[in-house]
């Protein structure tokens, strides 16, 4: 698919004010004098959008869920007294009819929504025939064909303003994040839809305002368009995500720190240099696949000498052996170790693949499947 890249909303506000795009304002429209103070202090940076939550989906019930519809109308009062593009979440079809009413410049679909393609295709239907820009968050789990299917269903209703928002995804491993980046998914994302803006939102993916610079500064480093950081003028009191939360003079402050990297070259000699690096990198990477591909081989005469002794293809302790001294291995090189074992997981998945291939060789197990003409 192939996303407009010029006389966009979001290309329009990219050409005028360049990156990032600053979206900025509370997690939670908690009253009409909050809302304004907030409004009126975010007016004198750099904020291109507005953003409140009217409707807030939480994980459990007897929480805050967001004021509703009143707080549209406090929205409606920053855009035309203080002349501010707003932004709110929306998550059903009445919501967009609401929001649409007040006149609300720009739509989020949340993590909660864009996980199930039934709420997506709703809104997508409550938005045919309007082209409003909306901003598309990825799901909470950390699926890509989702967040893709989110898009493509706003697309195919006929929004082509779209921007995604990279919030980070829920994980049970421990961390240092409420949500973990993953920057592989929206790097991939990236990839396939480059005329697609991409916006980090660091508040959801640092869950505490130490992590909002060195996130958006990482995003930023990776050729992101915008930042979306929750602003409260006392996030202590705030009714929901108070530790995520900045002052309008903290984000001041963060969005003085960051760097915008240039997005290419622009010297010639440096130009070469590049290339002459990235041509060795070419050739290490080279020898890696050759490398892995000496490994392989030597996976499958184990797997032949596993099945001629009848001895299982995995064997636990060998692999746990293997986890340690390649992560050591890589200490010792400077390489970071924890990047080494996600390596060899993945490694030691295609070795359990292949040898399982050998094992069942000759079985009737192994005969193909006649509907997928694959082994089972």
């Amino acid at each position: 698919m192939i996303f407009k890249n010029k006389d966009s909303f979001f290309a329009d506000l990219l050409a005028e004010q360049g990156r990032p795009l600053v979206i900025a304002g509370p997690c939670s429209a908690e009253s009409e004098q909050q809302v304004m103070q907030t409004a009126e202090a975010l007016k004198k940076l750099p904020v291109h959008l507005f953003r409140a939550g009217i409707w807030k989906p939480r994980s459990r019930p007897n929480t805050f869920e967001g004021i509703g519809l009143q707080g549209l109308a406090w929205l409606g009062r920053v855009k035309q007294e203080l002349g501010m593009r707003v932004t709110t979440e929306v998550a059903t079809g009445r919501h967009v009819e609401e929001a649409l009413k007040q006149g609300i410049d720009v739509l989020w679909i949340g993590a909660r929504t864009s996980v199930n393609p039934f709420a997506v295709q709703e809104i997508a239907d409550a938005l045919s025939g309007v082209n409003v820009p909306v901003m598309v968050k990825n799901p909470v789990n950390p699926d890509l064909a989702l967040w893709i299917g989110a898009i493509e269903r706003m697309y195919q209703a006929g929004i082509t303003d779209l921007a995604a928002i990279h919030r980070g995804f829920s994980s049970y491993q421990p961390s240092k994040y409420r949500n973990a980046p993953l920057w592989q998914i929206p790097i991939e994302l990236k990839a396939r839809f480059q005329n697609l803006p991409v916006i980090v939102d660091p508040s959801h993916i640092g869950g505490t305002r130490e992590l909002i610079h060195p996130v958006s500064q990482r995003a930023l480093d990776l050729g992101y368009d915008g930042v979306m950081i929750e602003t409260h003028p006392n996030p202590s009191q705030a009714l929901s995500d108070p530790e995520q939360q900045v002052t309008p003079a903290a984000l001041a402050d963060i969005l003085n720190k960051l760097q915008v990297r240039k997005t290419n070259y622009d010297d010639a000699e440096l130009v070469n240099r590049a290339e002459e690096l990235r041509l060795k990198i070419d050739a290490a990477d080279h020898d890696l696949i050759g490398v892995l591909a000496q490994r392989m081989a030597l996976v499958e005469q184990i797997g032949e000498y596993k099945k001629l002794n009848n001895v299982q293809v995995l064997q636990l302790e060998r692999w746990k052996e293997i986890f340690k001294t390649r992560a050591d291995w890589a200490s010792e090189a400077g390489i970071n170790p924890a990047f080494v074992e996600e390596l060899y997981k993945l490694i030691h998945v295609e070795s359990i693949r292949k040898q399982t291939i050998i094992m069942q060789a000759g079985s009737p197990e192994a005969k193909p499947n006649t509907k997928s003409g694959q082994i089972p």
